[in-house]
């Protein structure tokens, strides 16, 4: 309901069934026009768009002063109807206009212009941004988004339980933000960077199915999909395999989709094996093709130095792309490469007649420029680019380049959402120790048919951890956990963490599973991301009602700012001098 004792509508409900009523409504100065010696033409603005009002000229408001406007609904003019407002076929005549408050002029105009005033501006007055028709729709969607994600997880069976904003430090994860305590001098509380321990616990306490729109923080380098502070929709479920976390979650995932018009269609599944061999990337975007194509054995008795003898050759066909990129754009793709520690990187542009033009093209055989050819499908006009490296590499490296090369906007259509399964258990041996480093978190459940190389090769092991993507974003991630105590020891004794070890770091944690932990799996994903990607933005900060600047700031209110010195005294803490 919209009416209140000072309104009988909001300023963009008002259509041609109305006219003859006599309404109110309150609001905002978009603009004032002159209309001849008499009148004025007022565009009355709130968060449902505008409404013309036929003023008095004597009147005098100026933009963003706040009003009650009493009038009586009537259709415009033919010759002056607005298709474009929903109310442009009405206006307010025989108004009575009471001045609710004056506005001082707002530093940037409140419509669309504002996108291109600086960010930092916007942030600084985001009360006066927030009036934005833009900036009203996204918070709008987010609502919704978070309404329908709630709904979906309840009717799943799902509970929300809140849990602590003080938390004890566990800096093995991302960077912590810590809390001094005033009771307990020289300790301190962290902020949660997820609610991951609490949640698994609540598995152990019988909850079943657990869910929270959790505020996270992580004291990381901000960027366009990172705030310090974040929501996410975290879940766990006991007695559930992941693909039934994957059920569960893809069904609010979907809700959200759908609460902003858009039809998610399904959610497809690829193994990480799968994603890194085509797409060169745990996070495929798969809205453009531009896959990487296997051509190792293709070279393998080639004489080409930068092939022989390479572990693994794998290429791309920038369709299209051979008249975009000259020597100087292909000498930064190259510098790129090498950049990100691959040993090179070899282009062949496709001619007219179907020949390979490259500097290297001399060194190639025709049966290999053939077989090349085909295995890429070349034809004129493409950008052929090769990496020759070990397996990784060459995936990571052609991966970047598939993006930079091809990849649409972000919030572009079609939507596609994507399960990435079957993460490696381990990533690499650590230099130091000589020990496999987690892929996930210590105490995600291994692949049940690679359990028997735990010990004896360990990188070959795959893990019950998944991603969820949506358009080369990583919207979250989750496991199934393990919950038999021989099977947690075992994997800290392959990462090197001794029984002792592991009961001083993790005790809190390990000591409630020796009461009758049951199989349990979960997941949590970034609402901001999600719903960035929903309302079309390609930076999580305009979905966020008052975010901080890339370097932390903010501001509107100048956060972070020094305290006063008898609070750091209270808490027995001095600073350091400002570094010179």
């Amino acid at each position: 309901m919209s009416t209140t004792s000072m309104r009988t509508h909001q300023c963009g409900q008002l259509r041609s069934e109305h006219i003859g009523q006599t309404v109110s409504l309150c609001g905002w100065v978009a603009t004032r026009r002159e209309h001849g010696e008499k009148l004025a033409f007022v565009d009355l603005r709130d968060h449902t768009r505008v409404t013309q009002c036929v003023v008095d000229n004597s009147v005098d408001v100026r933009p963003e002063y706040v009003l009650r406007v009493t009038g009586r609904v009537a259709a415009r003019p033919a010759e002056s109807t607005n298709d474009r407002l929903p109310t442009g076929g009405i206006e307010l005549q025989d108004c009575q206009v009471e001045i609710l408050n004056t506005a001082e002029a707002p530093p940037f105009p409140i419509n669309e212009r504002a996108d291109t005033v600086a960010e930092t501006t916007r942030l600084q007055y985001r009360y006066l941004d927030i009036r934005r028709e833009r900036m009203q729709r996204n918070l709008r969607i987010r609502a919704a988004a978070n309404s329908a994600i709630r709904t979906a997880m309840e009717a799943q069976g799902f509970i929300e339980v809140e849990t602590p904003m003080l938390v004890p430090s566990t800096p093995e994860g991302a960077r912590e933000f810590i809390v001094p305590s005033r009771q307990q001098p020289g300790s301190f509380y962290a902020l949660p960077q997820s609610p991951q321990l609490f949640k698994q616990l609540l598995m152990v306490a019988g909850v079943d199915r657990y869910y929270q729109m959790a505020r996270c923080l992580r004291d990381e380098d901000l960027r366009a999909d990172r705030q310090y502070e974040f929501m996410q929709l975290d879940a766990e479920m006991s007695f559930a395999s992941q693909e039934d976390v994957h059920e569960a979650i893809g069904a609010a995932v979907i809700a959200a989709a759908k609460s902003a018009g858009q039809d998610p269609g399904e959610i497809v599944k690829i193994t990480w094996l799968d994603a890194m061999n085509r797409f060169g990337s745990d996070k495929p975007d798969m809205r453009f093709a531009m896959e990487l194509v296997e051509l190792t054995d293709a070279f393998s008795p080639t004489e080409f130095k930068a092939f022989a003898g390479a572990p693994t050759i794998k290429g791309i066909n920038a369709s299209g792309k051979a008249a975009d990129y000259g020597r100087n754009k292909l000498d930064a793709l190259t510098d790129k490469a090498k950049s990100m520690g691959a040993k090179g990187l070899v282009w062949l542009k496709v001619a007219d007649d179907g020949s390979l033009e490259s500097p290297v093209a001399k060194f190639l055989s025709a049966a290999e420029q053939g077989e090349l050819s085909k295995r890429l499908d070349a034809k004129p006009g493409d950008l052929l680019l090769i990496v020759a490296d070990e397996w990784a590499m060459a995936c990571e490296v052609l991966g970047t380049l598939r993006n930079e090369l091809g990849r649409p906007p972000v919030h572009e259509g079609p939507y596609r959402y994507l399960w990435v399964v079957d993460f490696p258990l381990f990533v690499g041996v650590d230099a130091v120790t000589g020990r496999p480093k987690p892929g996930h978190h210590p105490f995600t459940q291994p692949h049940p048919d690679d359990v028997h190389l735990l010990e004896s090769d360990p990188l070959k092991v795959r893990s019950q951890a998944y991603d969820l993507v949506l358009n080369g974003w990583e919207l979250g991630s989750g496991s199934i956990r393990i919950h038999q105590p021989e099977m947690q020891s075992r994997i800290f004794r392959l990462l090197g963490i001794s029984d002792e070890e592991a009961t001083k770091r993790f005790g809190f944690f390990l000591n409630p599973f020796r009461y009758g932990a049951p199989p349990h799996g979960g997941f949590a994903f970034g609402i901001d991301r999600l719903v960035a990607i929903l309302a079309g933005e390609e930076n999580i900060r305009e979905v966020i009602a008052f975010p901080k600047t890339q370097s932390g700031m903010d501001p509107m209110t100048n956060a972070p700012t020094p305290v006063d010195p008898k609070q750091l005294l209270d808490l027995g803490i001095r600073t350091l001098p400002p570094k010179t």
